[in-house]
């Protein structure tokens, strides 16, 4: 959405003092612990834009809140599986021999929006060290959140969706749809730890040295997250309201976890034979 089109359907210029208002009246109070996805354009015009938003959030929670967002880099990944778009062939391997390392600090979030970029960079916000699939969070249980992500097992048991999810957060969906709700690949991983994998490859610095190395991911099926959440929106978990002119979501992690897990446990089972 252009700016134009984010004037055109505000009433007026979303300030901080009415995004605190709209972020009180869905839920959120001080000292909780917020796993966001937003989209900036869909809250409408934001005096201030993203960093307004951020210091919004941050307003509402409190010193003693946690603010976790996604800060995924999928470009730090093998250019043989690029779709959107891909790249030739014969540059392949030109990219798998040039491509910067991970570094916490400088490698840019792709696709996550102007919030999620603005908050990697914000003072004292801290970052998993997972090359493609990071998490960045502030607050006081950032560092405990943050502080395992395997490198194939990113959404897994020891991950940041785990730690979040045993710290009781909540997860608050700001104009987004279900296909961003990252933490249902936790459930994925719970409901079918076994399941299938594919082949990767990423860029990282080891011993102080650029290393191009391969990892085994688990497959991910998107697909189900929005059946999945129409069921949830109807759930009494799940608070609705507006933050300015976006349609959001506010609902604790680890029941809506625990629901998914046992919807997809049941899709996983094979059928039992008549015999």
């Amino acid at each position: 959405m252009t700016e134009a089109a984010a004037i055109a359907r505000s009433n007026g210029p979303v300030t901080q003092a009415r995004l605190v208002v709209d972020l009180q009246r869905l839920g959120i109070l001080p000292g909780m612990t917020l796993l966001v996805h937003t989209s900036l354009s869909r809250i409408g015009w934001v005096c201030g834009g993203a960093r307004t938003v951020i210091e919004s959030l941050l307003q509402a929670v409190g010193p003693d809140g946690t603010i976790v967002m996604p800060a995924q880099s999928c470009e730090l990944s093998d250019p043989a599986g690029w779709c959107d778009p891909p790249v030739p062939e014969s540059w392949w391997e030109t990219i798998r021999t040039t491509m910067p390392p991970y570094d916490p600090h400088l490698t840019p979030t792709r696709g996550m929006g102007q919030i999620a970029e603005i908050f990697r960079t914000w003072p004292g916000v801290q970052r998993s060290a997972h090359p493609q699939v990071s998490f960045t969070a502030v607050g006081p249980l950032s560092a405990d959140i943050l502080a395992n992500q395997p490198m194939d097992d990113p959404f897994g048991i020891r991950s940041p969706l785990a730690a979040l999810s045993d710290h009781n957060a909540q997860i608050l969906m700001i104009g987004t749809g279900w296909d961003t709700c990252t933490a249902l690949h936790l459930a994925e991983r719970l409901a079918d730890p076994d399941g299938p994998k594919f082949q990767d490859g990423t860029c990282i610095t080891a011993n102080g040295e650029r290393r191009w190395i391969r990892i085994s991911l688990p497959e991910t099926q998107t697909e189900r997250f929005e059946p999945f959440g129409a069921r949830l929106d109807g759930n009494s978990l799940l608070r609705h309201g507006h933050i300015g002119s976006a349609a959001s979501r506010l609902f604790p992690l680890a029941p809506a976890i625990c629901m998914a897990v046992q919807d997809w446990s049941r899709q996983e089972q094979p059928p039992q034979s008549d015999q």
